[in-house]
This record gives structure tokens, C-alpha cells and sequence, in this order.
């Protein structure tokens, strides 16, 4: 469905859907900032045992899963040519978007603290570190964002260019800043972001685990779609750029190919 059949009245409505929805997004993601740190917000991840510990961990593994099967599902290219016979093409990422964040919010809600204590820091100096290290992950995975470009990644573009008649462009793909080091700096700043804390408990153990899984099953699932669109080109960016870990390999000094689109969660992340 092109921007040019759509009448002026879809145009706004998926305009102000698609502003609300990243909207959404931003408090969830603001939220999950304080929701992994313990520390701003009603709800944590960590906490004394509220509960039966079988019982809390089932409903914990359940409320992950379920975000991991809408966040990999929803972004498969064979869901998408599926779901935008309902959805229209425009809003597409925006609904994804928007299910994310409610999967997030269900998490927030309904997660369930397991008590226990995996390892503690009590040094204040090491504490610290360790908080200034947390927060270099959330920062790399915001920067990392905004340099593959942030509002096509949550489905601001797309209404936009909606907004305006135009149709929806490929964005041409780049290697900027820490994408010339690893091909995924977005999923290693969540690695330190859910990892690297002064006090790990069960419960976030379980969900540092449970994440890494996660991501590094979609980062094949992800990367098997984007060799399918771009064919060499991206198998020739694969083996010269390492996956997640800098200077893993020796690259070769051949310069990375452009081509459209790009990788590092620009069709999985919220």
C-alpha cells in the first residue's frame, strides 16, 4: 500500500498514531533504565521473594519468552508480508513498535523478584565502575540508534513520509562509528547494559541469561534476512566485521560495499 492511495485523513491519523507510539516506546524505554537498575520506579528487577520461587520463576521465564516471540516473530520479513494485508504498510513499524513496548510494560507489571544474591561489589569505588560501565551500555545502544538512524528504526519516518505523499525509501546502509568495530554495537550495549551490575541477584541473573539467548538467536535469524536481501554484499561486510567482540578477527583492508538498509536490530529492536 502506497502513501499516494491514502487520503489525507489516514495520513494524519497514522501521523499521530506513529507519534504516540514512539511516545510509548520512550517511556518504556526510560523505564526499563530504572526497571534494570533498581532504582526510580515502582517496580524492579530485583527484590526479596514475593512468592513461591517455582512459581516466580515460571511466571519470569513466561513473560520473557513472551517478549521474545512478539519481538522476533513481528519482525520476520515473511509476518510482515502477511501482516500489512491488515496493517497498513506505514504503520507497520509503529505497530511493531507499540507491541514491544506493551510487552515490555506487561514485564514491568507482572515480573516477579526472585530474592538471592549472585554476587555483590560493596567497595564504593567498585560500585561505581560498575554503574558508570551500566551506563555506557545504555548509551551505546541509544547512540547506536541514531546512527543507523533512529526514526526509521521506530517508525517515525515511515508515517512521515506518509504524512507528506511520499512513499517509503530504503535507507542506504553505512559502517559510522562502532559499526566499523563489531556489526552489532546496539546488542553489545545491552550485554553491558543487563550484565554489568554491583549486586546481581537470581532474578537478574535469569534475565541477563535469558536476554543474551535471546539475542544472539535473532542476531542468526536477522542476519540470515539481510544476507537474503543484499546477497554478497553483506556476506563480504560479515566476514570483515566482527559480530559482537572488537578486533575478534583480522579484517581484510577492502572498504565495506554500500548498499540499502542496514543490520544491528534495524528490523528487531524497539
Amino acid at each position: 500500500m502506497h502513501s499516494g492511495g491514502i487520503t489525507v485523513f489516514e495520513r494524519v491519523l497514522f501521523f499521530v498514531y506513529g507519534v504516540v507510539s514512539y511516545v510509548i516506546f520512550l517511556g518504556t524505554f526510560l523505564y526499563a533504565v530504572g526497571f534494570v537498575g533498581n532504582f526510580g520506579v515502582p517496580t524492579t528487577l530485583d527484590g526479596p521473594a514475593s512468592g513461591p520461587l517455582l512459581v516466580a520463576l515460571a511466571v519470569d521465564v513466561a513473560l520473557l519468552g513472551l517478549f521474545a516471540a512478539q519481538h522476533s516473530v513481528m519482525a520476520r520479513p515473511w509476518f510482515k508480508a502477511w501482516w500489512t494485508r491488515i496493517v497498513p504498510q506505514p504503520v507497520e513499524r509503529s505497530t511493531y513498535v507499540l507491541f514491544s513496548s506493551l510487552a515490555l510494560v506487561l514485564m514491568f507489571w507482572l515480573w516477579r523478584p526472585l530474592g538471592g544474591e549472585v554476587w555483590s561489589v560493596e567497595s564504593a569505588g567498585g560500585r561505581a565502575a560498575l554503574y558508570a560501565l551500566c551506563a555506557f551500555g545504555w548509551g551505546l545502544v541509544l547512540v547506536s540508534t541514531f546512527l543507523i538512524n533512529h526514526f526509521d528504526l521506530f517508525g517515525l519516518r515511515q508515517v512521515w513520509l506518509a504524512l507528506r505523499g511520499r512513499p517509503y525509501t530504503q535507507l542506504r546502509f553505512g559502517t559510522p562509528g562502532p559499526y566499523r568495530l563489531v556489526r552489532h554495537p546496539l546488542y553489545v550495549g545491552w550485554f553491558f547494559a543487563f550484565w554489568i551490575t554491583p549486586t546481581m541477584s537470581l532474578a537478574h541473573l535469569l534475565f541477563a541469561v535469558a536476554t543474551t539467548a535471546y539475542i544472539l538467536i535473532a542476531i542468526r535469524f536477522e542476519e540470515r534476512d539481510l544476507v537474503r536481501e543484499h546477497g554478497e554484499a553483506y556476506e563480504r561486510y560479515r566476514r570483515d566485521v566482527p559480530m559482537l567482540v572488537p578486533f575478534a578477527r583480522r579484517r581484510p583492508t577492502a572498504a565495506v560495499p554500500s548498499m540499502s538498509g542496514n543490520s544491528d536490530g534495524l528490523r528487531d529492536t524497539p
